[in-house]
């Protein structure tokens, strides 16, 4: 019997895939990672934000009531390193990253992956939206969007090779989000209408300007708003708090709607 090492996050998403993997027949053990503590990222309050302890005594029930193990791996220190202070760099210097992509490269599945070959389990497991087939005329591996495209996930995957692939199981690629509800609701997990995450997991409130400067200690001067033809059109409050792609909360108003085209630090005065 193959085995099989699941990521929980104390989330519905990957409950239910150790549930689904244990009805195909898997050895299944369920694992938490540990990324953070809240009072390292400016948070007091022990049960907000993903790696709480009301997280992990989710995920624990859960692995309970199937009937598996469940571990907790301690990476905070690489979490540290790899994702948030290159997420706080990168802001800094202008650019608009996305976190969860170097957590999925750097943590949940090269780590991961790792750990269970350790431990001597055949493949790792997420919930994640995405589906992997395997070419059958190139022999590679294939990443592909999740069938539920409104909670399709495979953008943020994009870096995983063909070894961590070839060795990855995604149960809830075929599945919509309602279906997962339903089978958790039918399983009575705990976690069963627990509300998905959707900020950043290390950002309180979405407030990644006050993260930068109360947390990383990143200070950023205010500049000049530019249009397309050069010309000043009013001072923003420094880069730090604005996205490309942004049209709302831009701190004042032009007449009509406008949009954050591109952030320079080099001219930012």
């Amino acid at each position: 019997m193959a085995k099989v090492l699941v990521g929980m996050s104390g989330g519905v998403d990957s409950s239910v895939s150790v549930f689904l993997l244990q009805q195909q027949g898997y050895e299944v053990s369920g694992v938490t990672l540990k990324l953070f503590d809240n009072e390292d990222i400016g948070i007091e309050d022990k049960e907000k934000t993903c790696c709480s302890l009301s997280d992990v005594q989710d995920a624990r029930s859960v692995a309970a009531k199937l009937g598996c193990r469940h571990y907790v791996f301690n990476y905070s220190e690489w979490f540290m390193e790899d994702v948030v202070k290159k997420f706080a760099t990168s802001y800094e210097e202008g650019r608009t990253p996305n976190p969860c992509i170097d957590c999925n490269r750097y943590i949940k599945f090269s780590r991961m992956l790792e750990r269970a070959r350790f431990l001597e389990f055949d493949y790792i497991a997420t919930g994640h939206y995405a589906q992997i087939e395997k070419d059958p005329d190139s022999g590679r591996y294939l990443l592909k969007k999740g069938a539920d495209v409104a909670k399709d996930q495979s953008y943020v995957l994009y870096t995983l090779t063909q070894e961590e692939l070839s060795r990855t199981i995604f149960p809830l690629g075929t599945m919509t989000k309602s279906e997962i509800r339903e089978i958790a609701e039918k399983q009575g997990f705990v976690n069963a209408k627990k509300k998905d995450s959707q900020d950043i997991c290390f950002v309180k409130d979405g407030d990644y300007a006050g993260f930068l400067q109360n947390v990383m200690g990143i200070r950023s001067e205010p500049g000049h708003f530019i249009d397309k033809s050069g010309k000043e059109i009013g001072r923003h409050q420094g880069l730090i708090h604005y996205t490309v792609g942004q049209r709302k909360g831009l701190g004042q108003t032009f007449g009509k709607p406008v949009y954050v085209l591109s952030k320079n630090k080099k001219e930012t005065q």
